[in-house]
């Protein structure tokens, strides 16, 4: 079948479908009487879901779990009720995990939860990592449901490179001053400047009885609000603050969680050390509900092997669509944009010219040219400190990122070398600077043994060891010797005199005494020698 007709049918069944909502179409078919049916393309999102079906969960340390061994629990509000017991070894009885995260469906509330705090005055930590191996954006308030009462002091964390970094998101805590000395601050107090600013927060820490609350909240609607109006009303001005700022946008990306339970409720009262089996911590819900990353080039995302992915449109690829396909880098991968509302634009990226079919550059050049003589294409002006025929080396001063792949925008990374340790700006593959005699350092910021920093590395005059201050003298810095009176020289090694002070040691005494004799002999023979009158 030709393709003529193939986009008319098309453009029939897509004319049949519902109209479409705000980012939730990467394309449609237009018909026009110029050319007939083609296809529009627009920046596009996956819709929000529970992102607790799709995680991994961690608790350390091991053994922070309760049941092993089997262990029992007293009631917060009078350590005379002890009839709960955790035993891992009864599935009855036992708290794992993933407890946290199951659907009761209106049966009984089923919880994780942790050993009791019989090791006071030792804290009871606990963490408990959440991991996507996918960056997912936030789209509602992260609530998370305590059943033993909510944590006198806790951190939530986010990481945004699969835990080998962490950032803090929110504090929480009885006394904001006293445990993290940060003034208490709640998210309505935020403003359009300081909207990414980290908090801590006293709202849901201190006591207010067992039953009466057992939420906590990261509030991600309320910092929505700031610049969409209480009731979100004006999404365009959000969309349009987070293309421009790349930060708040960040800000609710993640693609790990991690809760930082610091010390449990006590009750609002002191810890009863005589009554430690009812200190513990207990969550039976962790809501957490965002969409997959896809920087606006899908609409879904599918789960694949344990995994997240996009179902990228616009000529991408990648877990994020964060790269363009093969053949379609003629010019630099961007995400969608929001704007203009509410349909965005797609950036979608383009298949090289077919002049240059063979001209590769990776996404870091737009332009390519034919050197005659050498029979060969090469790229032109290349960018993102990238150079060579494909833009596949990086500049003098820059060195090969190894955790990303050729098309990033971020392959080449800076040398940063110490300038006044390194002989140069030029750095190895691994990111090793060439360091001056003396220094050391991946970038040469340091110094070797027996050297000293002062605007680069100079050998020690004196130190504790070999170059020992002598007479009395003490090494400042390893950069000279302090003398006491009397002495000078480098190392102190030589005396001094003062006659009229009285300061004269035997050395000088004794050089004196030589001299004056000398100055005697001198004037006898000058006696001797004047013409008798």
């Amino acid at each position: 079948m030709r393709s003529g007709p193939m986009l008319q049918l098309a453009a029939l069944v897509y004319s049949l479908l519902p109209a479409r909502s705000q980012y939730d179409s990467c394309k449609s078919l237009v018909n026009t009487d110029e050319a007939g049916p083609s296809w529009e393309f627009y920046a596009c999102q996956p819709r929000a879901m529970a992102m607790k079906r799709y995680l991994r969960v961690k608790v350390e340390p091991p053994g922070v779990t309760c049941g092993n061994p089997p262990e029992r629990f007293c009631a917060l509000g009078n350590p005379y009720m002890c009839f709960s017991e955790c035993d891992a070894s009864n599935p009855d009885l036992a708290h794992p995990p993933k407890l946290m995260f199951d659907q009761e469906n209106n049966g009984p509330v089923t919880y994780w939860q942790s050993v009791t705090w019989s090791k006071y005055p030792e804290p009871l930590l606990a963490n408990i990592t959440l991991s996507w191996n996918k960056s997912i954006q936030l789209t509602e308030n992260i609530v998370i449901t305590f059943e033993a009462g909510r944590p006198t002091t806790m951190i939530l964390e986010k990481s945004l490179n699969y835990g080998r970094t962490w950032q803090p998101y929110q504090y929480y805590a009885e006394d904001c001053m006293e445990a993290f000395r940060m003034e208490a601050k709640n998210v309505r107090d935020l403003s359009p400047v300081t909207a990414l600013q980290i908090i801590c927060t006293e709202d849901y820490s201190k006591w207010v009885g067992f039953e009466n609350e057992k939420n906590l909240h990261f509030e991600v609607k309320e910092r929505f609000a700031i610049f969409a109006g209480p009731l979100l009303r004006n999404m365009e001005a959000l969309y349009k603050r987070m293309d421009i700022n790349k930060g708040l946008r960040d800000f609710f990306t993640l693609t790990d969680l991690r809760i930082r339970l610091i010390k449990p409720a006590t009750g609002g009262t002191f810890v009863q050390r005589k009554y430690l089996n009812k200190y513990f911590y207990a969550i039976s819900n962790v809501e957490i509900v965002g969409r997959c990353k896809c920087n606006m080039h899908a609409n879904s995302c599918y789960f694949k092997d344990g995994n997240l992915m996009c179902e990228c449109e616009h000529n991408t690829t990648g877990q994020d669509c964060g790269k363009c396909r093969k053949n379609y880098k003629a010019k630099s991968w961007r995400p969608g944009s929001y704007s203009p509302y509410p349909m965005g634009t797609a950036n979608s990226c383009v298949a090289a010219s077919s002049a240059y079919g063979n001209c590769e550059c990776y996404g870091h050049s737009n332009r390519c040219s034919y050197i005659d003589y050498l029979k060969i294409v090469t790229c032109v002006s290349c960018k993102h400190n990238t150079r060579g025929q494909h833009c596949q080396h990086c500049r003098l001063g820059y060195y090969r990122n190894a955790s990303a792949e050729l098309d990033d925008e971020n392959v080449c990374i800076e040398c940063n070398c110490n300038h006044l340790g390194s002989r140069h700006d030029r750095c190895n593959e691994t990111g090793h600077c060439e360091c001056k005699p003396g220094a050391t350092g991946l970038k040469c910021e340091d110094c070797k043994p027996g050297y000293y920093w002062r605007l680069g590395c100079f050998p020690n005059v004196c130190d504790n060891e070999l170059l020992l201050c002598q007479n009395g003298g003490t090494c400042h810095q390893k950069q000279r010797c302090i003398c006491p009176k009397g002495f000078t020289g480098i190392l102190c090694e030589g005396g001094s005199c003062d006659p009229e002070g009285g300061n004269c040691n035997a050395s000088c005494t004794s050089l004196l005494s030589h001299w004056a004799a000398l100055l005697s002999a001198l004037t006898l023979l000058l006696l001797l020698a004047s013409p008798c009158e």
